[in-house]
């Protein structure tokens, strides 16, 4: 399976929080995961709560961990609470289920990671995680 590459990665980080600022959103953190859920790029801007690497790694960890969108985990939470449960359970509570988890696919379709943002409404902080991902030539599935 393919992975997402370390320069694609901190790009995909530049590129969100550059839209963060253009939507002066509150301060963001984002991470970028490879598809087996380790962190491949990081950066939490100032005035981040310390808590948000936790956050936006349970983002991304949950959407590629199980190939679902982060909007698609929590229509599910909400569906199906126990299910949810039972992937918190199965991953150890790793699980963020919200939007601004966004899986990242190559010109190929593949999913080849995942981006986790925090720090603002779960919208806006998906919106600017899929604006990191096509900055950067890659598709976002969120």
């Amino acid at each position: 399976m393919p992975d997402i590459s370390l320069s694609k990665a901190r790009s995909i980080v530049r590129a969100t929080l550059k839209k963060g600022r253009e939507m002066e959103l509150k301060p963001l953190s984002v991470v970028v995961l490879d598809t087996g859920g380790h962190v491949k790029a990081f950066e939490r801007e100032d005035g981040a709560s310390p808590g948000r690497f936790e956050i936006a790694r349970g983002k991304a960890y949950g959407v590629v961990m199980t190939g679902m969108t982060g909007s698609a985990l929590m229509q599910r939470a909400e569906d199906q609470a126990y299910f949810v449960a039972a992937l918190n359970g199965a991953f150890g509570g790793q699980v963020v289920p919200v939007p601004g988890g966004v899986l990242i696919k190559d010109s190929r379709d593949r999913i080849i990671g995942a981006v986790g943002v925090t720090g603002d409404t779960s919208d806006n902080d998906a919106t600017a995680a899929v604006a990191g991902i096509e900055t950067a030539g890659l598709t976002a599935a969120a």
